[in-house]
């Protein structure tokens, strides 16, 4: 079984106000996060934030941890609720291709662009903990090397939207 996790913890400070309630042809891009993943997986949780059109979960140990902490907290609950994997989108990851879980195919992988799309092996949680307890950098990119993970190179990396400047680029491609 497959947890899919939408990780939206972030402060979205050069967005201006929170992404995650912004919207793409008519839908938050949480929304489209939820969806995309609920093709796919088993059950989604919207990690970092109270309130989400799926169950939430805070990020652990703590908030501010970046996407590490949110991801922590998936791994810690796939360990719990017996998942195998937790498949990972970014709240602002439109454009996932359709053929991500073949694309990811075997946990540990993760789009080498943007890794916060992984395929993570529930076993991954006591490397994410013990790296969220060490110094900094709590990157995804360091976990991803620790745990040998591979990094798949597509021709159209899903959108990563920072700032409404990247959300009006979308738009347009998609117009």
């Amino acid at each position: 079984m497959i947890l899919g996790a939408v990780l939206a913890g972030g402060q979205s400070t050069r967005f201006g106000s929170d992404k995650a309630l912004a919207e793409f042809e008519g839908h938050t891009l949480l929304s489209h996060a939820v969806d995309a993943l609920s093709g796919w997986c088993d059950h989604v949780v919207v990690v970092g934030r109270a309130e989400a059109p799926a169950p939430t979960l805070p990020d652990w140990p703590r908030a501010g941890m970046g996407p590490l902490g949110g991801l922590a907290a998936a791994l810690r609950l796939a360990v719990d609720e017996g998942y195998s994997a937790v498949l990972s989108c970014g709240v602002d990851s439109l454009g996932l291709p359709d053929d991500l879980p073949d694309l990811l195919r075997s946990a540990p992988a993760c789009l080498k662009a943007q890794p916060v799309v992984g395929l993570w092996p529930a076993s991954a949680a006591p490397h994410i903990e013990a790296l969220l307890h060490r110094d900094p950098p709590h990157s995804l990119y360091r976990l991803a090397r620790s745990i040998g993970a591979h990094f798949v190179e597509i021709e159209r990396p899903p959108a990563n939207v920072n700032t409404p400047a990247d959300l009006a680029a979308v738009v347009r491609r998609h117009s």
